[in-house]
């Protein structure tokens, strides 16, 4: 197959494109609002919290995850091995992500063992879906340009979903349910599940794989593992990715806790003022700081995702990675030094991290499909789906481990939940859990992000290597 049918239409990239947005919609409402939900909403212990979230997401992530990689690459249809799974798990993840965020009235006991087994099926279910479709990009063309093109697309519809759920979601929660964040978040998340659903079928519809192994590169799964084990550049790229989760799920679940408890309410309303006559109406300050303080981080991280690509194509992507990543995590770090009234700053900070970590986001996904490549390259086999698992255990595992620690170090800090909570009294939190909030925002999410920078340096695909990489498979394809 030619270099030239490896192109890809626009229709086909905003299509795939739109998968991510659906799957975001989930991921990101993860990220941002499980432990909340778990602590605030549904009325779970920090320590209960911190269990379901560590041990349902390891096990999903080192069972779930590779179990469907070793399927999908050995999955043969008319439609290919990747796109059906988007099409049969459209449906089923949207109606799990729809009971997972919903609060039945069940003992206490219960509420537990509900959050087990719905949080189960949703990591379960978003395995089946989201590994194919990540897959699907190291398959949907051989071009590497191509593929710098459409992660940037991806991740702009990455940044949309992140948008809207880091935005306007915890506002809408308040609204939907009139007050009552339980209702609100069941009314919220039943919309999402509807339109991130039809936007899965679009991207099934839409997609075409390109690059398909000819059937001597046929291989076992003791095979594929071995060249996983042999494969350097994928274990870094599967702590890496881990570590950086780590760092999103532990800072993004925080955000939440410092801006009702941390953030002075006084302040923030003063630099808000100017704002209000130009801003949809938001329930109250926090909401709308708390929306300001995303939203702004996310449309400035929009304009790194634009220049991701240029950078990469010129210095390669190890390089901006690393760089990108390393400047990012200092405006992590300056969140310690700012005192509860120092709102400006923060909003500050925010954005020139969000500039910087925008231009590393689409060059993680890209990265790893060039993993596949070189393994194909070292090895003459090809195994896809099973390189993509292992970077959805590095994702599952750090959202999982990132999310439980915001719950862990809340609690280790004193933090009272509603749960715990004398019935009638409003909750007021005790002096060290307001520093805790500060701390899960500041030191604790840039030590994963450092020790990532480092091991970007021990990650042999440079520039010169991606082109011989991509020179040499042309001509065997």
């Amino acid at each position: 197959m030619s270099i030239n049918s490896h192109k890809l239409s626009i229709k086909e990239k905003i299509g795939y494109s739109l998968g991510d947005l659906a799957a975001n919609l989930v991921f990101q409402t993860l990220v941002t609002y499980l432990a909340y939900f778990y602590t605030d909403i549904y009325g779970l212990s920090t320590e209960d919290t911190s269990a379901v979230t560590l041990v349902v997401g390891l096990i999903a992530a080192f069972a779930f995850n590779p179990l469907m990689g070793v399927i999908a690459d050995r999955t043969n249809t008319k439609w290919g091995k990747f796109r059906p799974w988007i099409l049969w798990t459209a449906i089923p993840l949207g109606v799990t992500a729809m009971l997972a965020f919903s609060t039945p009235d069940f003992s206490y006991k219960g509420k537990v063992l509900y959050a087990v087994v719905t949080y189960t099926l949703l990591l379960l279910l978003y395995a089946a879906n989201n590994l194919p479709y990540s897959a699907l990009s190291g398959v949907i063309t051989g071009d590497m340009k191509e593929r710098n093109s459409l992660s940037a697309y991806r991740f702009i519809a990455v940044m949309g979903a992140q948008f809207f759920v880091q935005v306007f979601m915890y506002d809408l929660i308040l609204k939907a349910g009139d007050g009552n964040k339980a209702a609100g978040m069941e009314t919220v998340m039943t919309w999402l599940a509807i339109i991130g659903t039809v936007m899965l079928l679009i991207t099934f519809f839409t997609t075409k794989e390109r690059v398909v192994p000819k059937p001597e590169q046929k291989s076992s799964i003791k095979e594929d593992l071995g060249d996983l084990f042999k494969n350097k550049p994928w274990i870094i790229m599967l702590s890496l990715t881990t570590l950086i989760f780590i760092t999103l799920a532990m800072k993004g679940g925080s955000y939440v806790y410092y801006f009702e408890n941390y953030v002075n309410q006084g302040e923030l309303n003063a630099f808000l003022n100017p704002l209000k006559s130009f801003l949809p109406t938001f329930e109250n300050d926090t909401s709308l700081g708390l929306g300001v303080f995303n939203g702004a981080g996310i449309l400035i991280g929009l304009i790194g995702i634009a220049l991701s690509k240029k950078f990469a194509d010129k210095y390669g992507k190890r390089n901006v990675f690393g760089a990108s990543l390393f400047i990012s995590t200092l405006f992590i770090i300056a969140f310690y030094f700012y005192p509860p009234k120092a709102v400006g700053v923060m909003y500050i900070s925010q954005i020139l991290h969000m500039f910087f970590y925008g231009i590393s986001t689409p060059i993680l996904w890209t990265m790893i499909a060039d993993v596949a490549d070189y393994s194909e390259w070292k090895n003459n086999r090809r195994a896809t789906a099973i390189i993509f698992s292992a970077m959805m255990v590095g994702l599952k595992g750090g959202l999982s481990i990132g999310s439980s620690l915001v719950a862990w170090i809340l609690g280790l800090y004193g933090y009272i939940t509603k749960e715990a909570a004398v019935a009638g009294q409003a909750i007021v939190q005790p002096e060290t859990a307001i520093e805790g909030t500060k701390m899960l925002v500041s030191v604790y999410p840039a030590i994963p992000f450092l020790i990532g920078v480092g091991l970007l340096f021990f990650y042999e695909i440079n520039k010169k290597m991606e082109l011989q990489i991509e020179k040499d498979l042309i001509e065997r394809r």
